[in-house]
């Protein structure tokens, strides 16, 4: 199981893990497997569009980070007993126009998100990769 050892709420890098690993350990946990390739990606809107469409989130109203953390914590919540997550955010940008304080931004919501689960006792993996 290539997820032994790591904690169950931990938003890190991809490093040695690959995509399709970290799908079977997933599937093998029986946890939601959220995959969202942003190597097109150059805005921030661009982000929040590709994230919103791969992990087929319900949109709430704005499209930002605060619409973003809402749309994976309380609706999904309220939806019933949830047995985990595993969120894979490949090829974030690293340009001008999504510089370093909007990739920490993005990490950050995904960091509160595992928060929010931990606190369900919930795990919520997230792994993610720069462009």
């Amino acid at each position: 199981m290539p997820l032994k050892g790591i904690r169950p709420n931990i938003v890190q890098s991809i490093r040695a893990f690959r995509v399709p690993e970290l799908q079977e350990s997933a599937q093998a946990l029986g946890h939601h497997f959220l995959y969202a390739n942003l190597a097109t990606a150059q805005t921030k809107q661009d982000v929040m569009d590709l994230i919103g469409q791969q992990f087929k989130l319900v949109t709430q109203g704005g499209k930002n980070f605060d619409a973003l953390y809402d749309s994976m914590t309380d609706p999904v919540y309220k939806s019933g007993p949830q047995p985990g997550f595993i969120a894979v955010l490949e090829h974030i940008p690293a340009n001008v126009k999504f510089d370093k304080e909007a990739r920490e931004q993005l990490l950050d919501i995904f960091r509160d998100t595992a928060d929010y689960w931990g606190d369900r006792k919930i795990p919520f993996r997230c792994f993610y990769s720069f462009l």
